[in-house]
């Protein structure tokens, strides 16, 4: 069943008619489109700043590990040259 030409300029006059309906209409689509866009931007903006800090703080305590570490070898070579010196 295809559209006759009666029926397609039906169309055309209603589109007409209505086009600064449909106009606002898309306009308004558009504006809550990016209002939604801008609402998911800020939220991947949160999350990736939570993630730089929870980065930041792994970093921060295995530096603070490995300098505990570093330090009770040191103390441990320490040890074992007084003990070979003695």
């Amino acid at each position: 069943m295809s559209l006759e030409q009666k029926d397609i300029e039906c169309l055309e006059r209603v589109i007409y008619k209505n086009s600064d309906d449909i106009a606002v209409s898309i306009g308004r689509s558009f504006e809550r489109l990016e209002e939604r866009i801008d609402a998911v931007e800020s939220r991947i903006y949160s999350r990736l700043n939570d993630l730089e800090e929870k980065i930041e703080s792994a970093r921060q305590d295995l530096a603070d590990e490995f300098g505990e570490v570093k330090a009770e070898l040191r103390e441990l070579t320490r040890l074992d040259r007084e003990v070979e010196a003695d």
